[in-house]
């Protein structure tokens, strides 16, 4: 089952979210939600302050576990996320002021597509949806995505069955 909207996010809630995100890229939804039980434990329940002061240490001690995919670049892409989370958190006084202070959820993804390591589009529309952000309708929205992408095609049947924006 695909998670729903966070009210009041915080910063961990954002970490774990663009997380998620990341992990499941290129994936089956299903395949990391079996595993997002040891990703959990391995990321100190997406605490952004504790992980964003992990090292190569702690990013081979998680490739050394069993219990998740191992992808170095996106390990260390949640390493490099929870850093620029915790700095936007600084900068805007929270993730709920931060969704808003762009004009227009184009210009919101844009930042966060340039701000976070392994967030393009699907990813973008995912995360400032989970984390209660203005969103255009859903139908509107996968016409400007091109291609045919399994995480799309995912997200779409969550739409149409009422879970997604639209």
């Amino acid at each position: 089952m695909i998670p729903e909207r966070i009210e009041a996010p915080t910063v961990d809630d954002a970490l774990a979210v663009v997380s998620r995100a990341v992990f499941q890229a290129g994936l089956s939804w299903k395949l990391i939600e079996t595993k997002w039980p040891a990703y959990v434990r391995l990321f100190e329940n997406f605490s952004a302050s504790r992980v964003a002061l992990f090292d190569g240490f702690d990013v081979e001690r998680i490739m050394a576990d069993g219990g998740v995919v191992r992808t170095r670049k996106k390990i260390e892409a949640t390493v490099a996320n929870a850093r620029a989370l915790v700095a936007l958190e600084v900068r805007y006084g929270g993730i709920p002021a931060y969704l808003r202070a762009f004009e227009g959820y184009d210009a919101l993804a844009a930042d966060l597509r340039g701000r976070l390591a392994f967030v393009g589009d699907l990813s973008a529309y995912y995360v400032v949806f989970r984390l209660g952000g203005d969103v255009p309708r859903f139908e509107e929205w996968e016409r400007t995505v091109k291609g045919d992408h399994p995480r799309m095609r995912e997200m779409i049947a969550h739409a149409r069955s009422g879970g997604w924006p639209g």
